[in-house]
């Protein structure tokens, strides 16, 4: 398998913060590996810097051999990633097809309909909401737009930041399954996520962050099994 995200030694600074300290992983193509690890230990910031929303004091992010070093956001997006953010972000004036309208703002408008065909398949929710204002949708449904919303660019790889984050336990399954589901139809993801417990269970591979530094990497099963992670995000 070829690596479509690698990230070699990254560095951000919050002004005399050290927020991530030489970070090292890679993802490759076709899997789901997760990112784990308490508040504050640099979950977000990694994804940020990576799409392009934070600067790194120094360190390098490739996607598909090319860097993005200094690459604006919205020209990354155009090389084939797409970040689903903490907290959904849907834009709560427009309707559910005008917010995936605009997730495919990098691609040719003759593109879009075969685009929102393929988001109404893996999400019927959406279709059936399409013309509702997504201020007005549930917290679940707020989740499955960001996540259509991202797919309308057709990213190469997916980055979901706390998909699961407030949602009821119900939902969540529900949220996991889509996550699951996607990867299945080609999309290769990297998941942050609170709930260590279902995201090792989805994933290939995964990383522990403890402040700013990865201290455990293996696979999802192997991470289940470990009992420092256990003991720090298992509950046992």
């Amino acid at each position: 398998m070829s690596s479509i995200l690698s990230v070699t030694d990254l560095n951000v600074h919050y002004g005399s913060i050290h927020a991530l300290k030489g970070i090292t992983f890679e993802v490759k193509e076709g899997e789901i590996v997760t990112l784990i690890g308490a508040n504050g230990a640099g979950k977000s910031t990694t994804l940020n810097t990576i799409s392009g929303l934070l600067k790194p004091t120094s360190g390098k992010v490739e996607l598909l051999g090319e860097s993005l070093m200094g690459c604006p956001a919205h020209k990354i997006v155009e090389k084939g990633m797409a970040l689903c953010p903490e907290g959904r972000r849907v834009f709560s004036q427009l309707s559910v097809r005008e917010n995936l309208e605009m997730g495919a703002y990098t691609r040719p408008s003759s593109e879009i309909e075969d685009s929102l065909s393929m988001v109404y398949e893996q999400f019927p929710r959406l279709k059936e909401r399409s013309k509702q204002t997504a201020g007005t949708l549930s917290g679940g449904e707020q989740q499955m737009l960001a996540m259509g919303r991202a797919l309308m660019s057709k990213p190469s790889l997916m980055m979901l930041d706390e998909p699961s984050m407030g949602l009821a336990p119900i939902l969540v399954e529900q949220i996991f399954d889509i996550i699951k589901s996607l990867n299945k139809a080609g999309t290769t993801i990297l998941l942050v996520e609170q709930n260590a417990q279902m995201a090792l269970s989805i994933a290939n591979r995964a990383y522990v962050l403890e402040t700013g530094k990865i201290v455990i990497s293996g696979t999802g099963e192997e991470l289940l099994c470990d009992e420092a992670v256990r003991k720090a995000y298992l509950g046992g």
